[in-house]
């Protein structure tokens, strides 16, 4: 599956299961605060968004449970790998997020980390958990999608 990725776009990591496990309700794009060790790690392409999400600390946002590896090169001046990192937004952006996930079954999960324009940015989405039954019908769905195809292909040939 190819992605529509914008010139000066580097995708460093993506968060697959994201899209199976939780409906969207609105994603925008933030910065995050690394240390220059994290950076240099992440332009190796290695770093993990997979589980991990975002809470609120006193009024700022805080990414929880994302993994980038330590730096081979660097010396006393690593970084810890599971560490919180602070999501860069505008105040007003950063009041709304808070307001939303404090209604009940909604989360801040990222999407994709990536390069742009020498910056690391992170979408973020608004999610809301997807039950067992509806993940059984985007499976049955995608099921259903790849027979079609299939019987599609066979009868054009």
């Amino acid at each position: 599956m190819k992605q529509n990725i914008a010139p000066g776009r580097k995708i460093i990591c993506l968060n697959r299961k994201a899209s199976f496990n939780y409906f969207f309700l609105e994603t925008l794009e933030a910065g995050i605060s690394l240390k220059g060790s994290e950076v240099k790690s992440l332009r190796e392409g290695k770093g993990s968004i997979a589980d991990s999400y975002a809470i609120d600390n006193n009024g700022e946002l805080f990414l929880i449970n994302s993994h980038i590896p330590l730096y081979r090169q660097s010396s006393y001046n690593n970084h810890n790998p599971k560490g919180e990192r602070k999501l860069l937004l505008k105040r007003r952006e950063i009041n709304k997020l808070i307001g939303r996930i404090n209604q009940e079954g909604l989360t801040i999960i990222p999407i994709k980390m990536y390069f742009f324009k020498g910056k690391v940015k992170i979408e973020i989405a608004v999610a809301k958990g997807k039950k067992v039954y509806d993940k059984r019908q985007v499976k049955k769905k995608r099921d259903w999608n790849r027979e079609r195809a299939r019987l599609l292909s066979r009868n054009n040939k």
